[in-house]
């Protein structure tokens, strides 16, 4: 019976070849017994589905998306690759939840799990990397898909893409409620220093700082320490927007 097959018809013939009707069929609650069973799934569907994801995200972290395959991932979990199939429908599909599972997972532990605003989405930060420590294959797969991204025609790119220009604009307005008291205020005219464009130059070296951390953490996790990096890291950069004009600048 394959993977993709979780139930089978109520009007199936009997294992000997029997209809319920024929002479010498089974008695009918021995019929209704093994129906029984067959119907129940081997599994619940999302339990098997996350089955599958967590495999993809191992497979994918440790070979590369072109590389890692789905027989690799079948076999995890002890099904087809048709199995894999029938879950997702793809490749390239199942690549997508892959990465909107971590994604989902970065949240999950925020109430109504959706980022915060203001200085408390920097704490976020600071805490997912904390949490991140304890997740290596998850940070592993992202790290290994979002550097395959950048090459021509990879699934990814549109993903990878979307996602850096959506948190970009998330720390921004992060930014925005912490200076200027809401994410839609406008501009101070007498603070050029933390303009929107200088804003957008700090949420992008906030995502380039978690990022290149964890680069370095999974080639050497006793060399680096991936939330306390990440704390200093961040809380240098909210400084140096703070003090917009007056921060100290030692490469002039």
């Amino acid at each position: 019976m394959s993977d993709a097959m979780e139930t089978v018809d109520d009007d199936r013939t009997a294992g000997d070849g029997s209809t319920p009707d024929s002479p010498g069929a089974r008695p009918a609650s021995a019929r209704t017994s093994n129906a029984a069973r067959a119907r129940k799934p081997r599994k619940a569907t999302a339990e098997r589905r996350e089955e599958i994801l967590q495999a993809a995200i191992r497979t994918f972290g440790s070979k590369g998306y072109h590389n890692g395959s789905l027989t690799e991932v079948a076999e995890q979990v002890g099904i087809t690759h048709a199995g894999v199939l029938h879950h997702f429908g793809s490749k390239d599909k199942l690549l997508i939840e892959v990465l909107e599972f971590r994604d989902k997972v970065d949240v999950e532990h925020l109430e109504g799990q959706h980022l915060p605003g203001g200085v408390d989405m920097f704490r976020h930060l600071v805490t997912t990397a904390r949490l991140n420590a304890a997740r290596r294959g998850i940070v592993q797969a992202y790290t290994v898909i979002t550097a395959e991204s950048v090459t021509d025609g990879h699934p990814a790119a549109p993903w990878a893409t979307n996602r850096f220009a959506g948190l970009r604009e998330d720390l921004v307005d992060g930014l925005r409620e912490m200076l200027r008291g809401a994410p839609d205020a406008p501009e101070d005219p007498s603070r050029p220093e933390q303009s929107d464009a200088a804003l957008d130059v700090a949420a992008s070296a906030v995502i380039a700082v978690m990022d290149g951390l964890q680069t370095q953490w999974l080639l050497d996790p006793d060399a680096v320490d991936l939330a306390g990096t990440t704390r200093f890291a961040i809380e240098a950069i909210l400084a140096s927007v703070v003090a917009g004009a007056d921060r100290p600048r030692p490469l002039d």
